[in-house]
């Protein structure tokens, strides 16, 4: 019994034993199998040497500079040979063979022979084709022209009607610019419709940028002058003075003779010209003395302290009062301006009419008959006063009879009376000045921006 069952185990045993060898064989032969299977066959597009030999010779007969390049393919790569007439013309072969599906390299074995004809032929060609263009063209050429000279003319007719310019702006400087403008504007308009008209947009393109990088450059070089042209409108808009007018501008002095496009002249009060650029006109400050003609002078006169200030003020003030030339209204004034050691500074204050009296001599006739005035009321106009000092010991009464033998009595001596009528009394103005700017204005033909027609600022 125990026989049989062992050899029934063993039966068993021997049957998995075949069912398992088949599996195993499978997977030990499936890794060896499996590059067999990634392996695809595909036919090639890339056409062959021949078909690339073929193209290439093709295209080169259609070139007259390359019909005598010879072409030989092998395995993709292409071999050029024969001649041609210059470097220029084996680089476009070589370039044309390189472009082909299927061609690996180029390799250049073209002889250059630098001929005479091969190289002067294109060139003789090419300025025959050109000669031709431009003979057909001729009729748009001529018709470009005859656009930009009718456009320019009319431009410059409308920029030569100033009188509507000046109508219109009703400013000589203004109206001469706006006419350069109208003048510029038409010409820019003419030469683009020609050079549209015919074709140059290119070259259109190329002068507005040249043009454009002159005016950068230009406009740094010249940057101070068109300040000044600049400065010269607005003063021209402004009109910040009129002629003949008596001004102050910065520390310069005079009377007002013109203002041109590029400077302001003044005749100072000596009789010189003085040209100031518009430049620093515009940004100066201008001090105008014409445009009021009341104008106030002033002058301090000191008395002693022991003095009633109060008392030399009135006296003062009724002696200008007595004075023609000083206005009644607005009234001079006065008032205690210091209070020194030895003395009070009184300042007086007046009116003068500019165009009736001369301002630096009624102010000087002003101080002359106040300060008689007070001397004669009593009142003392103190002198410096100095203080000596003595070191060591010193006699008093032999230093008095010193200074009093060396120093003696001093008299004051009588003041000649001046005529009514004399010229020092007189405040009348010095228009001289005025006069010289008058005829200057008459004779000079040079353009004035100054219009007494404007507003002034």
């Amino acid at each position: 019994m125990l026989l049989m069952t062992r050899r029934l185990i063993h039966l068993l045993a021997g049957l998995c034993l075949m069912a398992a060898v088949p599996v195993l064989q499978s997977h030990a032969q499936a890794p060896a199998e499996q590059p067999a299977a990634q392996i695809v066959q595909t036919a090639s597009d890339a056409p062959d040497d021949a078909a690339i030999e073929s193209r290439i010779s093709a295209i080169f007969s259609e070139i007259d500079s390359l019909k005598s390049v010879e072409v030989d393919v092998r395995e993709g790569v292409v071999t050029l040979s024969g001649g041609v007439s210059n470097s220029a013309a084996a680089t476009r072969a070589i370039d044309i063979a390189g472009r082909l599906v299927g061609v690996v390299t180029v390799e250049d074995k073209i002889d250059r022979t630098l001929d005479i004809e091969g190289n002067v032929s294109p060139i003789v060609d090419t300025l025959n084709s050109r000669l031709k263009s431009y003979y057909r063209a001729l009729p748009l050429l001529g018709l470009g022209l005859a656009l930009f000279v009718i456009i320019s003319l009319v431009g410059h007719l409308l920029a030569s009607w100033m009188w509507l310019w000046r109508r219109l702006l009703r400013n000589v400087f203004l109206a001469e610019l706006v006419s350069q403008a109208v003048r510029v504007i038409a010409i820019s308009i003419a030469l683009v419709l020609a050079l549209s008209l015919v074709g140059a947009t290119a070259l259109m393109g190329t002068l507005l940028g040249g043009i454009g990088v002159l005016g950068i450059a230009v406009g740094f070089a010249v940057r101070d002058s068109l300040e000044n042209y600049i400065s010269s409108i607005m003063l021209s808009l402004r009109q910040p003075f009129r002629a003949n007018e008596h001004v102050v501008i910065d520390e310069h002095e005079g009377k007002v003779v013109r203002l041109t496009s590029r400077a302001t002249v003044l005749m100072t009060l000596d009789g010189n010209h003085l040209r100031i650029p518009n430049a620093l006109v515009f940004k100066a400050v201008i001090l105008n003395y014409s445009r009021n003609p009341e104008r106030r002078f002033e002058f301090d006169l000191g008395v002693d302290a022991e003095d009633d200030p109060v008392a030399a003020m009135k006296l003062g003030l009724d002696t200008l009062d007595t004075l023609p030339y000083v206005l009644k209204q607005p009234g001079a004034t006065a008032f205690i301006q210091t209070v020194g050691d030895s003395n009070i500074l009184l300042r007086f204050q007046g009116w003068v009419d500019q165009d009736q009296s001369d301002f630096n001599k009624a102010r000087g006739l002003a101080i002359s008959a106040t300060k008689d005035a007070l001397e004669t009321g009593g009142f003392t106009l103190p002198e410096p006063i100095y203080r000596l000092r003595f070191d060591g010991s010193v006699d008093p009464e032999r230093i008095a009879k010193g200074l009093g033998a060396a120093l003696p009595e001093r008299h004051k001596p009588e003041r000649p009376a001046v005529p009514a009528g004399s010229d020092a009394l007189s405040v009348t103005p010095d228009d001289h000045i005025e006069k010289k700017v008058d005829e200057e204005r008459a004779e000079t033909k040079e353009t004035d921006l100054l219009d007494s027609d404007r507003p002034v600022e």
